[in-house]
């Protein structure tokens, strides 16, 4: 088959893009590189497919329809599409908004206009995230929660990008899963999630960020799960719903809520330094806790994640001395 990953270079883009050529499939990744984080970590991870002749990379912006327009004589035989690209990011979104619009709202659009004219296509598998559960209090978040409540731009654009979806399901019959995602972490990460960016301080002599003081917890993912649930859910067509609608969404998280303050002393101990913490208030837009509520992912697509935080923070450490060279 072929596939087409958006995002590509991105950190969960890659490692889908790895288990997809890993099994045998084709793919056309596309990615514009931009510089919201180190290019040169972009880069790093695209290398790792340097050679596989399964892969070919297009470096394009999700956001520019007339881009995305001109790939589609290429994409002819493309069976499915892993829709990753966006700009992400909940605090970012409070200063360049329209960077989220741009991305995540025209670029949904985008790609869902490229899959109505692919004639091969079956299945379109898209990014959305915990974010649209804003200011939810019920835990564990489920997928039949209310999430019209979002506390940031990056969550109402993702939410956005759901009821686009299913538009086009209802409209043209684009059989589409949307994943909302919960903190995933592990090797190649983006540097600014936690994992990353507490390693690299504690590294680095410096202090830690650590948001209401550090009364925080997370359904810390690991990246191995979270590409499991991707590529299981795009080898599984999203069926017609009730109303006839081929369109559904899933949570993918690790279904434990881990204290936060848990979560630095595993990365203290793997990476044998103490952190210097800097307690400080709650940031806007943010949430306390998150909880992903995973059993439709386990009943209809087999999800089952296997990584507790004891055992991914230490190969994510492994990972990150490596791509460092931290003796």
């Amino acid at each position: 088959m072929t596939i087409v990953v958006t995002g590509a270079a991105g950190f969960i883009g890659s490692h889908v893009t790895a288990a997809l050529l890993a099994r045998g499939d084709r793919v056309v990744g596309i990615d514009n590189l931009n510089d919201y984080y180190d290019v040169r970590l972009k880069e790093a991870r695209l290398a790792r497919f340097d050679g596989n002749p399964a892969f070919r990379f297009v470096r394009a912006d999700i956001g520019d329809r007339a881009a995305v327009e001109a790939l589609l004589p290429d994409l002819r035989d493309c069976t499915g599409i892993v829709h990753l690209a966006a700009q992400a990011g909940v605090r970012y979104s409070l200063e360049n908004p329209y960077a989220y619009i741009d991305t995540n709202v025209t670029g949904q659009v985008a790609m869902l206009e490229a899959a109505r004219h692919l004639p091969r296509l079956k299945h379109l598998v898209y990014a959305s995230s915990s974010s649209v559960y804003g200011g939810n209090r019920d835990l564990p978040f489920s997928v039949a929660d209310r999430v019209d409540r979002p506390l940031s731009v990056y969550a109402a654009t993702k939410k956005a990008g759901e009821m686009l979806a299913h538009a086009y399901a209802h409209n043209y019959g684009i059989a589409s899963t949307g994943l909302r995602f919960f903190t995933v972490y592990g090797p190649w990460g983006r540097p600014d999630m936690a994992a990353f960016l507490f390693a690299d301080a504690i590294v680095g002599g410096r202090p830690i960020r650590v948001f209401n003081g550090g009364d925080m917890k997370r359904d810390f993912t690991y990246i191995d799960d979270i590409v499991a649930g991707v590529v299981a859910a795009l080898d599984r067509p999203a069926p017609p719903d009730d109303h006839g609608v081929p369109h559904r969404v899933f949570n993918l998280g690790n279904h434990r809520c881990e204290e936060l303050m848990r979560f630095i002393a595993l990365l203290e101990e793997a990476l044998g330094r103490r952190a210097e913490k800097r307690m400080e208030p709650m940031q806007m837009a943010d949430v306390p806790a998150t909880y992903a509520d995973i059993e439709a992912s386990r009943r209809e697509l087999g999800y089952e994640p296997a990584t507790p935080i004891d055992v991914g923070i230490p190969r994510f450490v492994d990972w990150y001395k490596s791509y460092h060279k931290v003796t």
